[in-house]
């Protein structure tokens, strides 16, 4: 990688787009491989930058010194203390909520400028996505009105106020306060922030989503819950340790299965910690032939991965030998520097920092040999009801995806994702313009920003390689050729890469670009019919071997519905040089017809009304 300077793929820019599609995404996968998306050092000097100056540096000041804690550079003086904990949580929740933490800047699609959040959703008039449009009253539309925006800045000033004010006497709020310690953050200063996240959340998922509010919301809970709690500060303790418990156990039981091993090459292949061409193409079967996930990718995603995100956890929760809690928080604190060292798209680099952090401080700070262990509850119902409010989603979301978003069901990067293909016949993808946003299409960006057309198309092209190095990306590309007419002159995008223009967030959640978002493109830009084809996949339950699909026509709706086999996906290379993988269509529009069948029909006439002559020839 060069410092200032991307490394492009080995092509002809000015010929590139003119190639068979398969041809174009075999020559972007196999450039990913060696070089990622090619970014230059300085994106991840910035990011670096952010973390050290906006992140640790601005949040460890505001929470050390309006703690009265004195200098936020005297680490051993604060690491433990519960209130720059609690603060360090509300800060987190902040920045995420303003878009400043995860999905922010290049490496998640946001090139000019490089924030969505907050530039979206200040302003009325842009997308605005409802969870259950048409069913919670008060909801309805997917407009963001002034309401939306006032509620939107309560919301910011709900979580900014706990974090500057000095808080409470520790004593005075909960029980069984250790002595030693400073204030608590007042409880009562935490309902405004809950109340106004769901109510947000009811009118608007992406800010609801990209809050992490299914992690940092029942943290937040468990400190206004400390006064109540009959076991006081130890309680609010024990919930803490079973709602991180919760996180990692969740996200390791969803790498079962055979997508995490495609997570694991392509995030190496972008790490800028390993530089070495060798060991980024030792994660793949038979560079350049084979570009599956080889024996290493597969020990390292289920290895290092599943086993030590689900061991490591229970070990921790149960564990009263201090020496195994060191060893194991140590562990998991570089589980998650590793994966913040990796830069993995969606850059969510301030969530694995607070995790870190939240290893140390819970079960070093204050461990289960000291009085807080699951057995110093003030009653086992406190971890029964806990772990099933906990569990509560992530179950439900590995039976139902299609009910509960990828973030709440904890599959945070285990490759099983609801994901989409969008494919534009030529010069439809320009109509997006018109939407109401503070930003262009990613390639429209990237012009803004001095790349010559051919440079930004091959840029955004990389995007789309990446999605078929995945599993889901093998079946999304096969319904593309399907349904898409001319698909090889067709511009096909990456769904999540796309969405980010239109709603100032995305985090790999198919949920934000829905039937529901692609309606309301439709209702704003008028795409004729073929205009504008969605592939759309939902994650793949736990306890079956297909993936549901649904094909949409934004101009006419969802217009076939189907499955195919996980296996089948899998087995494919990124670019289907043996063509699309079987599809098992359950439903379609009657009087809908796919491209492919069009186009074969077209052929099939054509020779039935030729002279026999011609035929022949």
């Amino acid at each position: 990688m060069g410092f200032s300077t991307p490394v492009p793929p080995p092509v002809d820019m000015e010929t590139f787009q003119s190639q068979p599609l398969s041809d174009r995404i075999r020559a972007v996968v196999l450039h990913w491989v060696d070089y990622g998306f090619g970014s230059p050092l300085l994106f991840h000097c910035i990011y670096v930058m952010k973390l050290a100056v906006l992140y640790i540096g601005l949040g460890v000041t505001l929470a050390t010194l309006t703690s009265g804690l004195g200098a936020p550079w005297h680490v051993e003086e604060w690491w433990n203390e519960p209130i720059v904990y609690q603060k360090l949580v509300l800060w987190t929740l902040l920045l995420e909520t303003i878009g400043l933490a995860g999905s922010w800047g290049p490496l998640a699609g946001k090139f000019k400028p490089m924030t969505g959040g907050y530039l979206f959703w200040l302003r009325p008039g842009t997308i605005r996505m409802p969870p259950w449009p048409g069913k919670v009253p008060g909801t309805n539309g997917f407009n963001r009105t002034t309401v939306d925006v006032v509620l939107y800045v309560l919301l910011l000033v709900a979580i900014f106020v706990p974090i500057v004010l000095p808080g409470a006497p520790g004593a005075t709020v909960a029980e069984n306060y250790p002595e030693g310690f400073g204030n608590l953050v007042s409880p009562a200063l935490m309902i405004a922030p809950l109340v106004l996240l769901a109510v947000v959340g009811l009118r608007d998922k992406v800010i609801f989503i990209a809050a992490r509010a299914e992690q940092y919301g029942p943290a937040v809970l468990m400190f206004a819950l400390v006064p109540v709690l009959a076991g006081g500060f130890v309680d609010m303790i024990i919930m803490l340790k079973l709602l991180i418990f919760s996180v990692w156990i969740g996200a390791g039981v969803s790498k079962f299965g055979k997508h995490f091993s495609f997570v694991i090459p392509p995030m190496i292949s972008n790490a800028p910690i390993v530089p070495s061409k060798l060991i980024k193409r030792v994660h793949y079967r038979k560079f350049p032939e084979d570009v599956r996930p080889g024996r290493l990718g597969v020990a390292v995603g289920h290895g290092l991965g599943t086993l030590v995100e689900i061991a490591t956890p229970i070990v921790l929760l149960l564990t009263t030998n201090f020496t195994i809690a060191l060893l194991a928080a140590g562990l998991m604190i570089c589980f998650h520097l590793f994966i913040t060292a990796t830069f993995p798209l969606a850059v969510p680099l301030e969530w694995n920092l607070l995790f870190a952090y939240t290893a140390g401080f819970l079960f070093l700070g204050f461990p289960n040999a000291d009085g807080y262990s699951i057995y110093d509850a003030s009653s086992p119902w406190l971890v029964i009801v806990s772990l099933a409010g906990l569990f509560f989603f992530p179950v439900l979301g590995n039976l139902r995806p299609d009910l509960v978003a990828f973030t709440p069901s904890m599959r945070q990067y285990a490759g099983n994702w609801a994901s989409a293909l969008w494919g534009f016949q030529p010069g439809a993808e320009d109509k997006l313009e018109v939407i109401t946003r503070p930003t262009k299409n990613q390639v429209n960006q990237l012009q803004q920003m001095g790349f010559p057309q051919p440079a930004a198309e091959l840029t955004v092209q990389q995007t789309l390689g990446w999605r078929t190095m995945h599993s889901q990306g093998r079946g999304l590309l096969s319904l593309m050729y399907k349904h898409v007419h001319d698909v090889d002159r067709a511009t096909i995008r990456e769904a999540e890469f796309a969405c980010n223009s239109l709603v100032g967030f995305n985090f790999g959640d198919g949920h934000l670009h829905n039937h529901h978002m692609i309606a309301e493109l439709q209702r704003r830009c008028q795409f004729q019919p073929g205009e504008f084809i969605v592939a759309f996949v939902e994650s793949q339950p736990i306890h079956k071997n297909t993936q549901e699909y649904m094909v949409i026509d934004a101009a006419v709706g969802i217009v076939e519905r189907g499955t195919w086999k996980v296996a089948d996906a899998v087995a494919e290379q990124p670019w289907l040089p043996n063509g699309p993988i079987p599809i098992n269509v359950t439903w379609r529009d009657p009087n809908y017809t796919p491209a492919s069948e069009v186009a074969r029909q077209i052929v099939t006439d054509r020779c039935a009304e030729a002279p026999s002559t011609d035929l022949n020839r």
